[in-house]
């Protein structure tokens, strides 16, 4: 038996998550099926995904091709019908310096992490109105609020998104569709731990956090889960952050 909470609200319903063949999201995508949901997601890695199609149904999109990106979502609601919870996870952080990012780069920056987040959930409402209501869950992050550098676009993108939070929590929440934002620390995925994760990001990270044990991505998903079941059913446009207390 598990430790962690069961929801039963999350039975049967049809969750699509981005950018769920690896790290975070495809952390979400197996905690999501676990739960009981029929899930989906969409990514462009498509040997990652084939260790999760057991469990969810793949679609190869790239979402910073939105035409690609709403067809996949067609296929989906074809297949198992309207998604009711929509976790916009799919992001890239590949690092750029302010004096070397070109034009080109901060528009590839701007579509891998705030734009399909926009159009993902445009494509969607329909079905949520269908259902009479539902769950989007944006994924944040916790660089705009502690400083971190080389990622002008990254950061840029993650601001955005909690005003696009607050702005569609507000437009559709007649419809009884909610939408949150999760503001992840920095999460020991497999790419950080490849990418970014020093000796001297470890020293700082023992520094800054109040908590001193690694972020996981199973700690991200358990926060998901609850915003994406029923038990969270009067909370909406706001900022949920699970970062070991880096941020005070």
């Amino acid at each position: 038996m598990s430790e962690y909470a069961v929801y039963p609200s999350l039975r049967g319903k049809v969750a699509l998550v981005t950018g769920g063949s690896t790290g975070l999201g495809a952390e979400f995508v197996a905690q999501l099926a676990a739960q009981g949901a029929k899930v989906a997601f969409v990514d462009v890695d498509d040997a990652a995904a084939q260790k999760l199609t057991d469990r969810a149904l793949y679609i190869h999109a790239d979402v910073t091709d939105i035409d690609a990106l709403r067809t996949a979502i067609v296929m989906v609601e074809q297949a198992l019908g309207p998604v009711s919870i929509l976790v916009n996870n799919a992001a890239n952080d590949t690092r750029t310096g302010i004096e070397t990012l070109e034009p080109a780069d901060w528009d590839r920056g701007i579509a891998v992490n705030l734009r399909h987040q926009f159009f993902a959930a445009q494509a969607v409402l329909t079905g949520m109105r269908s259902l009479g209501g539902g769950s989007i869950i944006n994924l944040g992050s916790v660089s705009p609020h502690v400083g971190l550098l080389g990622l002008p676009a990254y950061v840029s993108s993650k601001s955005a998104i909690e005003g696009l939070t607050k702005m569609m929590a507000r437009e559709l929440g007649g419809d009884h569709i909610r939408v949150n934002c999760v503001i992840p620390g920095w999460v020991f995925t497999e790419r950080q731990l490849t990418h970014w994760v020093t000796p001297e990001v470890r020293e700082k990270l023992a520094e800054v956090q109040c908590l001193p044990d690694n972020l996981e991505p199973s700690d991200v998903a358990r926060l998901v889960l609850w915003l994406a079941a029923d038990d969270s059913a009067m909370c909406t446009g706001q900022n949920w952050i699970v970062d070991a207390g880096w941020m005070m």
